[in-house]
């Protein structure tokens, strides 16, 4: 059988095209004997071989300068076994990789939006005389539409869309029509259309100019495929809009203080009734680690597979057979769900107790059935440790591993003694595989009960992982475990951000082929359809603090170039060790920081080594000790705290008074400038020469030396990613953004993000008219205060918003009043980004009967504060919500006029 391919793509000077598949003849998917196209006509490059395979997948790629850059999307198909032809011609097109289309090939759209799992339209091949085959790749087409073809030709209906050839589904997100067509026919020329299967006509024509088919020898023998790209629609391009709301802070009448994974069934319901097709949620794995509210906050899991047991709705799991205690779980909800905030500690106290007393009736029932059987097989690669982990955590009363006598490290072997079932304490063990059953449920029935009513949920992927987690437990060879990740200083935190997470050990990642990361992509996709990357600059490098600092300002980027001793003689710069590296500490700035408690400072703190020079004595002489030292003297005398940690917060400027921090592994001969070194006294104590001259490479260090290093980092891991499931992918990308990183994104057709309140360039706000399709657009994010609350925060800055973002005349409103919140999200939906995603906060916000009173009151996180407690609720039942008809009509209009009606 012979097959000639045939590409239409304008290549440049020594590139190649070739083709490469899963049968032999072409290369077997090894890029090495791959088969070489030929330049032909115009922009074409084809090639023809005998091949004995009539079924075989195939994709293109370019070769240039020894680089393969292969087409995205799925692979084709051929498929020949019919018998009929003894050759083909497959007339194909590249698929660019900076299509922002080819997102619409990803989950949510193939899954829910345009789900087709019932297939309206077969395809019949011809079985006699002269045919083409018309392929289009077109997944924006709703359930109650069709593709077809007309065309120049009597048999595509002369142009008679009454006659229109209707394409099959099969293959969906490909169509296909087998379309009879003589020599004399040709050329043809030809469009698509759009059939409406309820008013049974052609409802869109495609825009643009006519496809074409020029002449070529047909015979009975010989059949040309030809495959198409896109429908090109005249509406423009497909956008929706979204909701974000933590699953903690969802309120329904049967909760149990706290949002449930079965609450998300009412919100999908809301989301629905008001036109929108995404439901954004933080991260959901369970963090429990000190069994405090401490352990509120979503981002420190100690598991990255395992769910947190707070979400588990208890009435699905079953009623108690013990009376008593389900008559006071009863009560004590009751009172729980009355509560204006989430009480953590209660709320997981009474969840803790429900769970204990229904495993212990169910056990032998839950454990032995099918479904829980088909559960721990899927899971049980995490399933065991985790449940090993959490055993260990409250024997020991701690999750700091290093602790665990004998059980510092795990192996196989432990692990399966700790996790044997005849061990006298498995039932510690298996009551977290009960749990995390039921769990696994009640996500996977929330998330299909969205598809199925064309809503997808978004899920969260942290940047790192928590340091005592049983990640890092089972694979510490992953993490670098003496660094913490963080970020430096921004408009949440003029000293920067410390996670506290381990960063990554990349080089091990890449070893195994990102294994850690394709496993829990994968079992993500088994809830979510859409996930965010938090912080994705973290992929191109991470901002890295070592573990004797405390602030994020003393970190550093990892990976990094750091600046050579060369570099200083190079501009004149003696490189003075003690000078630039250790903490400069003058007498002027004791009585400056400290004032009047300066004498006392003197004595408790420092100690001096040249007149009017000092350092931090040993006790204090780094940030972690700072921390230690004011930790112990706050338990001791809880009510000098305050005074305690302004002391500590001035310790920790004056330790933070260096311009250089040493490299790692760089032999004293390399260095990082700290971050915002220009406010220091230590910078602006130098010589005008000096501070010009370190200024410079400043700016070159911070701005330009990483573009193309930083890039290339992230194109060794984030393909992986994007390659382990067929979710639709979202950065944060907020920040001190790399140059390279919106190239990357739109590269591998991650959306980015765009806060109009905080722009990645010098504007002070974005207008929503600037954002690109390929992102998500938004009024705001969990780590930032409500659109109300931003609003009273600077009269002045809100001024300019009003005046020169809304178009306002005069005076703006002091308050966020229900109009003003409206033209602003009004403005967001009218956006060109793909996704208008909204904080629920301030979608109520545009009615002044349904928002809270009190803006304050819905923040969820103040980014500034270390141990914030994440315990919003929203102050409304989801079933009352659903019944303010009013509101839900009003926002459905908004969204719709919009452009966001997202049916096809």
């Amino acid at each position: 059988m012979k097959i000639r391919f045939q590409i239409d793509y304008r290549t440049r000077w020594g590139e190649i095209i070739y083709v490469c598949g899963s049968d032999p003849a072409l290369g077997g998917w090894d890029e090495k004997k791959a088969f070489p196209l030929h330049q032909s006509s115009g922009e074409y490059w084809e090639g023809e071989l005998e091949m004995p395979e009539t079924k075989f997948e195939y994709k293109y790629f370019i070769s240039r300068d020894g680089h393969n850059e292969w087409e995205v999307g799925a692979n084709r198909i051929f498929d020949g076994a019919t018998g009929r032809f003894h050759s083909f011609l497959l007339r194909d097109y590249w698929r660019s990789k900076y299509d922002e289309k080819e997102n619409l090939y990803t989950s949510p759209f193939i899954n829910s939006f345009f789900n087709r799992n019932t297939k309206q339209a077969k395809f019949s091949h011809q079985k006699t005389g002269k045919y083409v085959r018309f392929q289009l790749r077109a997944p924006r087409v709703g359930v109650d539409y069709q593709v077809g073809i007309v065309g120049s030709s009597k048999t595509l209906g002369s142009w008679d869309d009454s006659k229109v050839i209707l394409m099959g589904d099969d293959a969906f997100p490909t169509w296909k029509a087998d379309v009879r067509v003589n020599e004399d026919d040709l050329p043809v020329e030809y469009k698509y259309v759009i059939y409406s299967l309820g008013e049974k006509k052609v409802v869109t024509w495609e825009n643009g100019q006519n496809r074409y088919i020029p002449i070529q020898d047909l015979d009975e023998q010989h059949q040309m495929i030809k495959t198409d790209e896109g429908f090109r629609y005249p509406v423009g391009n497909w956008k929706a809009a979204g909701v974000a709301i933590p699953v903690f802070s969802l309120r329904s009448k049967t909760g149990t203080g706290v949002g449930e994974f079965t609450d998300i069934k009412l919100l999908v319901d809301w989301a629905s009734k008001t036109g929108m097709r995404l439901v954004q949620i933080l991260p959901v794995n369970d963090t429990i680690a000190t069994h405090t509210w401490v352990d509120s906050y979503p981002y420190a899991a100690i598991s990255v597979h395992a769910l947190h047991p707070i979400y588990a709705n208890l009435q699905s799991i079953g009623k108690l057979r013990d009376k008593a205690f389900q008559k006071e779980v009863d009560k004590e909800r009751k009172r729980l769900n009355k509560l204006k905030e989430v009480d953590y500690e209660a709320v997981m106290k009474l969840k803790s107790k429900f769970f204990k007393i229904s495993y212990d009736e169910n056990k032998d029932e839950v454990l032995s059935s099918k479904e829980f059987k088909s559960f721990f097989k899927r899971n049980k690669s995490w399933l065991k440790s985790y449940a090993a982990f959490s055993a260990l955590r409250d024997k020991y009363e701690t999750p700091d591993f290093t602790q665990w006598d004998g059980y510092a490290t795990i192996d196989a072997r432990k692990l399966d003694k700790i996790t044997s079932p005849g061990g006298r304490n498995y039932d510690d063990i298996a009551i977290h595989y009960y749990i995390q059953f039921y769990l696994d449920k009640q996500l996977k029935e929330a998330a299909e009960y969205a598809r199925k009513h064309g809503v997808v949920l978004k899920g969260d992927i942290p940047i790192g992982i928590y340091r005592n987690s049983v990640d890092a437990w089972l694979e510490p060879n992953l993490y670098n475990m003496d660094c913490q990740a963080g970020a430096p200083p921004d408009d949440f935190s003029i000293s920067g951000q410390n996670w506290g997470f381990p960063t990554y050990n990349w080089e091990a990642m890449t070893g195994d082929g990102f294994k850690w990361w394709k496993e829990r992509l994968v079992q993500m996709s088994e809830y979510f359809d859409v996930f965010r990357i938090d912080h994705i600059l973290g992929f191109f490098r991470i901002w890295e603090i070592p573990r004797e600092h405390v602030e994020g300002i003393m970190g550093r980027f990892n990976p990094a170039l750091p600046i050579h001793l060369d570099e200083f003689r190079e501009l004149g710069i003696y490189f003075d060790r003690d000078r630039f590296c250790k903490p400069y500490i003058r007498r002027h700035m004791i009585h400056d920081l400290f004032n009047s408690h300066a004498e006392s400072i003197f004595d408790s703190y420092l100690q001096e080594f040249a007149p009017g020079c000092y350092e931090l004595q040993d006790h204090v002489n780094t940030q972690r000790k700072v921390k230690i030292h004011f930790d112990r003297m706050n338990s001791e005398n809880p009510q000098h705290a305050e005074f305690n940690n302004w002391i500590s917060i001035n310790l920790n400027r004056l330790l933070a008074e260096v311009l250089f921090l040493e490299a790692p592994l760089s032999n004293g001969e390399a260095f990082n400038p700290r971050i915002a070194f220009h406010s220091t006294y230590s910078f602006q104590e130098l010589d005008d020469y000096t501070k010009e001259a370190l200024d410079r490479l400043y700016n070159e260090f911070f701005y330009h030396r990483h573009n193309g290093f930083w890039r290339e980092s992230a194109l060794k891991k984030l393909p992986a990613l994007k390659e382990a499931t067929d979710m639709l992918i979202c950065g944060e990308d907020l920040g001190m953004v790399p140059a390279s990183v919106p190239g990357v994104m739109r590269e591998l057709n991650i959306l980015s993000l765009a806060i109009q309140r905080m722009p990645n360039d010098d504007r002070e706000f974005w207008h929503p008219s600037d954002t690109p399709y390929g992102s998500v657009t938004s009024t705001g994010s969990h780590d930032m205060s409500t659109l109300r609350e931003w609003w009273q925060e600077d009269t002045d800055r809100t001024q300019r918003f009003y005046n020169t973002i809304l178009g306002g005349w005069g005076e703006a409103p002091y308050y966020c009043e229900p109009w003003v919140a409206k033209d602003i999200i009004n403005q967001h939906l009218h956006s060109p980004s793909m996704w208008a995603i909204f904080p629920i906060q301030d979608l109520l916000a545009m009615d002044g009967t349904l928002r809270r009173e009190v803006p304050e009151e819905e923040r969820i996180n103040v980014p500034s504060i270390p141990q914030h407690y994440w315990r919003y609720r929203l102050h409304l039942d989801m079933e009352d919500l659903l019944e303010q008809h009013g509101f839900n009509g009003f926002l459905r209009e908004l969204v719709d006029r919009g452009g966001r009606k997202a049916d096809y």
